[in-house]
């Protein structure tokens, strides 16, 4: 049973979980920010996702089970056929010799009772309410293996191309996959990979018979030459799943074994992210919040490619999305559409560039502008010279960190005064993966031991004993011991320090010196608080950053 807005909104304000004031505040927070009232709610912790299941099971009356926290098993789940699972959203919460505890989304069903009877005649059913996203993700237990769903649909013999295709995204956006892999083998098929919590795993195999219609079909879908097999091409098509349209971009390269296909799903796992589920701390925030809300200057991200800089700079863009502001943005590719927002894409066929591109925006009347990337002298000259101007800037830049970042764009011919003038803030950031927090676990080690183990972070901690966490690997996280990303940064606010030391032509170290003493800390410092906190591991952390340098 789906929720709307106005059905969560009567329920909060009937079970007492928020006021008149809360919702006024919500509601408003909406209007500016084209945003859902719900998502103004978690932010600011006036409810948590468990107090809205809370409320709901309240109204209906029963109790509630949070299938989040206590995730059932795949033997529990299996226990109730699909068909009936499916048509009465149930799922088993926990069950003993005598009774039976039963989790639904929809508790009003009037043949939910009788159902229940039947698939369990000798044992008490108690019905409880779980939310619509928990039940969805318990129902993933229901699903075959692709390989088995691949022969399924070619043994029908009907739409197999296209049936397989569906089968493969759905599966992607289920384990929460970024990118879908379509990778010909010098055999005779293709392998299918997705890249979860950035690191690829094997989903499938597609016989080379039936790889060769779906590069076709992925092309036509997407707007692309089917003709043309020895030339990279990129585009973008869209996808329906669960009552959503789900955007994906394109991008085929030719191999020597045949054409490889990557496509990025951009769905709203990615795409619904705010400041603070992206790992910036409390300060960072304040920080990166003051200088979104000047009037002009820039804020440069930086970092390699798949660091996470564009999603940054998107969460970023939600907040400062409001009516009465002008933004519009120049991207290679448009990765997420935000309504709202006024998006352009580089398009080298039409002479539609960074440079070129940008020279028009100045002259739409813009009050943010977003540069998806700074890559060359003349951009970054227009860019400056906008943020100079009366544009606050937002781009992204690639180097190993933030300090680097500043002697490049001088080299790149940027004028010291200019730039001291104009940067706000530059921030580095990195992607690590995070511990699955159903099994996650701590050990303590001593300070010997950790030395042994890794010598060159035993600075980091002083302590003689340390706790450490871990994870033991479960169904829930595939037994991969992680289970989703957050980001590491490095900030370096522009301070008067900072733009009198810009004129000098500064190398790095100088920069860095002077940030230090502002208190800026490095990535692999940010990431210790996060390994501390029980968020990573140190081995995650060292595979991304260094502790002597930042890599």
């Amino acid at each position: 049973m789906k929720t709307n807005d106005e059905d969560i909104k009567t329920i909060l304000l009937k079970e007492n979980y928020i006021s008149e004031e809360d919702i006024k505040k919500a509601e408003e927070y909406s209007k500016t920010h084209n945003d859902s009232f719900v998502e103004f709610l978690f932010k600011e912790k006036i409810i948590t996702m468990d107090l809205l299941g809370q409320a709901f099971a309240e109204s209906f009356g029963i109790p509630y089970s949070d299938l989040n926290s206590n995730q059932p098993t795949r033997e529990q789940v299996l226990e109730i056929p699909e068909g009936p699972a499916h048509t009465f959203r149930i799922v088993i919460f926990n069950k003993d010799e005598k009774r039976i505890i039963i989790s639904t989304d929809d508790p009003k069903n009037k043949e939910l009772p009788g159902a229940l009877k039947k698939l369990f005649p000798l044992l008490k059913t108690v019905i409880t309410y779980s939310l619509s996203e928990d039940i969805d993700a318990s129902f993933t237990h229901y699903q075959k293996s692709l390989k088995t769903r691949f022969s399924e649909i070619i043994k029908k013999g009907e739409r197999i191309v296209p049936e397989i295709l569906e089968e493969i995204i759905n599966d992607a956006l289920t384990h929460r996959a970024s990118d879908i892999h379509f990778e010909p083998q010098e055999s005779s098929e293709a392998i299918v990979r997705f890249r979860i919590d950035g690191v690829l795993h094997n989903a499938g195999r597609i016989p080379r018979e039936y790889y060769e219609n779906l590069i076709n079909r992925i092309k036509v879908k997407s707007h692309l030459r089917i003709d043309e097999h020895f030339k990279a091409q990129d585009g973008s098509m869209s996808h329906t799943y669960k009552g959503k349209v789900i955007d994906l971009r394109t991008s085929i390269a030719p191999t020597i074994n045949g054409e490889k296909i990557v496509l990025r799903l951009l769905a709203s796992y990615v795409r619904g992210l705010t400041l603070e589920s992206l790992g910036l701390s409390n300060d960072n925030q304040r920080i990166l919040e003051a200088s979104s809300k000047k009037p002009f200057g820039m804020i440069l991200i930086t970092g390699p490619t798949g660091s996470g800089k564009t999603t940054t700079l998107y969460a970023l863009l939600r907040i400062l999305n409001r009516p009465e502001v002008n933004i519009t943005t120049i991207e290679d590719p448009v990765e997420y559409k935000i309504a709202g927002v006024n998006q352009i894409q580089v398009n080298p066929e039409t002479d539609l560039t960074f440079s070129r591109g940008l020279r028009s925006i100045i002259r739409q009347d813009p009050d943010i502008i977003l540069v998806g990337e700074i890559r060359d002298n003349e951009t970054a000259e227009i860019a400056t010279n906008a943020a100079l101007t009366g544009h606050l800037v937002l781009s992204t830049f690639h180097a190993n960190d933030a300090a680097t970042s500043i002697p490049r764009l001088l080299d790149m011919g940027i004028e010291p005064f200019l730039l001291a003038s104009t940067l706000e803030i530059v921030i580095a950031q990195r992607l690590i993966r995070q511990i699955c927090q159903e099994c996650r676990y701590s050990v303590k080690v001593s300070s010997s031991e950790l030395a042994k183990s890794f010598k060159e972070v035993s600075d980091y901690f002083p302590e003689k004993e340390i706790i450490l966490y871990k994870g033991r690997g479960c169904e829930s996280c595939g037994g991969t011991a992680f289970k989703g990303r957050t980001a590491i940064f490095e900030f370096i606010q522009i301070t008067e320090d900072i733009k009198n030391l810009i004129l000098k032509n500064p190398s790095t170290n100088q920069i860095w010196e002077i940030a230090k003493k502002q208190n800026s800390r490095r990535l692999f410092e940010d990431g210790i608080d996060k390994v501390k906190n029980g968020i990573t591991t140190l081995d995650e952390l060292l595979r991304v950053a260094s502790p002597s340098r930042n890599v």
